[in-house]
């Protein structure tokens, strides 16, 4: 590889990396809840215990991911978006498609986006990521 395409490629992560500034990535507790439970640590109704709003969301709203549930593998699990911050309802705001979030990330006030995986048949959430926006 070249001197100058080594560059490029140093810059292109530099600009990677800057798009995931202030992003937590939660999977290594999500994997600790799963394998506690697959243990017998914790029980299903500890775990299975999403909010009604939240599974209205979900049951309405939810974006179908690929990824079966690895609770009770039966349902595909969802994925669900909401913001929280300045002039917003305490509840937060359930962000519907991404030209919402563009919208919020070019307000002048600073955000923060929660994506959670939901289940609609057994109702398990887990916080996947958060992000300032």
């Amino acid at each position: 590889m070249s001197r100058k395409q080594a560059r490029r490629k140093q810059i292109s992560e530099a600009q990677d990396f800057d798009i995931h500034v202030g992003e937590i990535d939660h999977r290594l507790a999500r994997r600790a809840v799963i394998q506690n439970f697959r243990r017998g640590a914790i029980s299903q109704d500890s775990i299975c215990d999403a909010h009604p709003e939240l599974m209205r969301v979900a049951k309405n709203y939810g974006r179908t991911t690929r990824v079966k549930c690895p609770i009770c593998v039966q349902d595909q699990l969802v994925t669900v978006t909401y913001v929280f911050g300045p002039r917003l309802p305490r509840h937060g705001k359930f962000i519907v498609n991404r030209a919402e979030i563009e919208q919020f990330a070019s307000r002048p006030e600073s955000y923060m986006g929660y994506l959670i995986e939901v289940c609609r048949s057994c109702s398990w959430h887990h916080l996947l990521k958060t992000r300032n926006i």
